[in-house]
């Protein structure tokens, strides 16, 4: 009997913040020419946050605030439409803060663009708290734009994977690739002092375990190709000692890494120990897909 085969993802809209600094200016240019591959609107948010500011705050240094934000959102619409002059490009000054405002604007489909770095220091150090805010708790797919966006392509997209689990999310990463016309790559890092400690030492155990990763990770790409058939996809189980160094490495040889995000048993949403790592160290842009994240309209 065959199975069911998947629909295919559709890539919602891009949101991208927009805050005055190099960084959100590379983010924007990054989600135009990622909406213009989509065929989907470009919306710029300024949240400018003036709901909180007022309660300590003149209504003199409020309207300033206002309007810096305005015209940042008019020079990001500009250099847009330089590259991009028949992109559909929205603006919203918003009232509230960073996080929330590009939450409420991504609505349930959307997909959030931030730079890896917001105003202030340590840009090479760490990514801003709007970019961490919005990766850890944003209900849709949120891209940290890293790296040199100018370097030529690779004409790849990597998934880094783990098992059965993931295939609604690498959906997503299949649609991607298939929107740039290029390769889908499924990386998976076997990583065996994560089993060190536990009842599955020996070393025949361990075994079985890494043959039933190869397993899995095939039967991914094999379900890809299902629904993706002019795709190409390869996939590779590697053996590093370290999760996140694998990845971080496997960036620097790719246009675009997507992974999903995890969920904490006791938190909720949180970015996991190798999430955490890339979107401050990766190569190349990121993508963080939430857990059970779906693009259907008949989702409540």
């Amino acid at each position: 009997m065959s199975r069911e085969i998947p629909a295919r993802p559709e890539l919602g809209n891009l949101v991208v913040g927009v805050d005055g600094s190099p960084s959100a200016r590379t983010a924007v240019l990054w989600a135009a020419a990622e909406a213009d591959r989509r065929g989907r609107p470009l919306r710029l948010v300024h949240a400018a946050d003036t709901d909180r500011r007022a309660l300590y705050t003149d209504a003199e240094t409020i309207q300033a605030v206002r309007e810096a934000g305005r015209e940042l959102l008019v020079e990001s619409a500009r250099a847009v439409h330089d590259r991009f002059p028949d992109l559909d490009v929205t603006r919203e000054l918003s009232r509230q803060e960073p996080v929330a405002a590009l939450r409420a604007t991504a609505g349930r489909h959307g997909t959030v663009v931030v730079g890896n770095r917001g105003l202030g220091g340590f840009a090479t150090l760490m990514l801003g708290s709007v970019g961490l805010g919005v990766a850890a708790r944003a209900d849709v797919p949120v891209v940290v734009v890293r790296g040199d966006t100018e370097r030529p392509g690779t004409g790849s997209v990597t998934a880094a994977v783990h098992g059965a689990a993931d295939l609604d999310w690498l959906l997503l990463a299949a649609a991607e690739a298939d929107a740039r016309k290029a390769a889908l790559r499924l990386v998976s890092v076997w990583n065996v002092f994560a089993h060190v400690g536990t009842v599955t030492t020996m070393l025949d155990d361990l075994d079985v375990i890494a043959r039933q990763r190869v397993r899995e990770v095939k039967d991914l790409a094999d379900r890809v190709r299902e629904v993706y058939p002019d795709l190409v996809v390869g996939h590779h189980v590697e053996t590093g000692t370290s999760t996140p160094g694998t990845l971080v490495a496997a960036s620097d040889r790719t246009d675009l890494l997507v992974m999903g995000r995890g969920r904490t048993p006791v938190l909720g949403p949180a970015l996991g120990r190798v999430a955490h790592a890339l979107i401050h160290h990766a190569h190349c842009t990121v993508e963080i897909i939430p857990p059970a994240f779906t693009t259907r309209d008949d989702e409540p």
